[in-house]
Formats: C-alpha cells, structure tokens, sequence
C-alpha cells in the first residue's frame, strides 16, 4: 500500500505524469462530452419530450440509481484532476521559461494561449449547471405539481420542460452559449494535445489528428449551442 501510495504520489509529482494524468482525463471528458450531446439530441424530437424524458429516467435509475452516481463521481474526479494538473503544468512550464504542449510550428495558437482562461470559465460554467439541473438550487425544478409528466401510466420528471425553462431565461443562454464556445477552444488545442502527449501524434498523421480535433471541436459546438438557441427562437417548445 504504501509502496503503491509512493508510486502515485511521485507519478503525480513529475511533469511527464501529470501530462499523462492531464491526457487521460481529457479524453475521458471529451468522450462524455459526445455521449452527452448525443442524449440532448432526442430534445429534437418532435413527441413533446417524450423521448428526452424517458432517456433522462433511464439515466438517473441505473443500476438502480447508483449508475449516475458513479458516473458523477467519476466525472468531477477527471475534472478537477484536469483542471489541477494543467494549472500546475502551466505554472511549472512559466517558471523555467518553457511552453506547455509545445507545436509543432513552435507558435502556440490563441486556443493553447487561453487554455487556463477558458478552463476556470468552464469550472464556472459546470458549477452553475450543476446547481441549475442537478442540485435545481434558485428554480421549482423539484416542484412534482409543475414537472411531472405521465407516460402509459408511469410517472416521469419532465426533463424536457426543465431544459425549455432554463433556456427562456435569456442570461442562462447567453452564458450557455459563452461557456460551450470556449470549452470547445479548449478542445481545439486539447484534443490534439492528448494525442501529443500519448505519444500517438507522428509527423504521418499529425495533419488528419489536428483536422480531427478541428472536426470534433466544431460538431460538440454546433451541437450544444444548438439546443438553447432552439429553445428561445421557438424550434423547441
């Protein structure tokens, strides 16, 4: 134990460890990132949020309500491990004169000069959308009599009214809005990066990774900011 305890502790301490620590989290969120899009999708269904809210039942009764549990757990574990190792990286890397992720070109690109910015604008933005639809602190989001809906029978949150509501509050959008445009900055440069720092980023297929990254960082933006500028033009009501 406390030879494995040693082991992570100075793997954590070196640079190249936490670049890995860094990587892997990364990815992992980049995934949920396309998983979550992929769900919030159903929002385009034309049924009145049936589909959304038995996709958002499902979620949340898991495993017997234990899944979204240790997918929440899991989740804001990469996240402040992500965000704590690049702050640290950046502070090292400043402190010996040196770029973190170095390109290619030797120029760093606006979306790698703003990567700490834009990572506390996200940490803002999760924290705001977990009290908003998770914690449902400062709204009636909990309120049974204004979101319940009935489906053959079975009662159901009704998700899909919570995201209209949220949405037709203009600062929520804008900010929604903000905050997913900068996250996908960040994965501009980010996704890339994680490729660099796995070592699987050669001279051979760094031009397909780099147009991939710009790819993916572009669909996930489309994607999101999508739902909450539908919701206050009246595409979904």
């Amino acid at each position: 134990m406390n030879k494995t305890l040693s082991f992570l502790t100075g793997f954590w301490g070196s640079s190249i460890g936490k670049k890995i620590v860094v990587a892997v989290t990364g990815a992992v969120l980049a995934l949920f990132l396309a998983g979550h899009l992929s769900g919030n999708m159903l929002l385009f269904i034309p049924d009145e949020g049936h589909a959304f809210n038995e996709y958002a039942y499902f979620l949340h009764h898991m495993l017997h309500g234990a899944g979204v549990w240790v997918a929440r757990i899991v989740l804001l574990t990469c996240f402040t491990l992500h965000l704590i190792g690049t702050i640290q990286l950046t502070r090292m890397n400043r402190s010996a004169g040196q770029k973190y992720q170095k390109e290619t070109s030797q120029r760093s690109s606006l979306s790698s000069k703003i990567m700490i910015w834009s990572g506390l604008t996200i940490l803002a933005f999760v924290v705001y959308h977990i009290l908003h639809f998770t914690v449902r602190a400062g709204n009636e989001y909990n309120n049974p009599d204004l979101y319940t809906v009935i489906y053959d029978g079975k009662e159901y949150h009704n998700a899909y009214k919570m995201v209209i509501d949220g949405f037709n509050w203009a600062p929520a959008t804008i900010f929604y809005v903000i905050a997913v445009t900068l996250l996908c900055s960040h994965l501009h440069h980010g996704v890339a990066s994680i490729f660099q720092t796995l070592g699987l980023r050669t001279n051979k297929t760094e031009s397909l990774i780099n147009l991939g990254s710009k790819v993916y960082s572009l669909v996930i933006w489309i994607g999101f900011i999508s739902i909450p500028i539908s919701v206050i033009t009246g595409i979904i009501k």
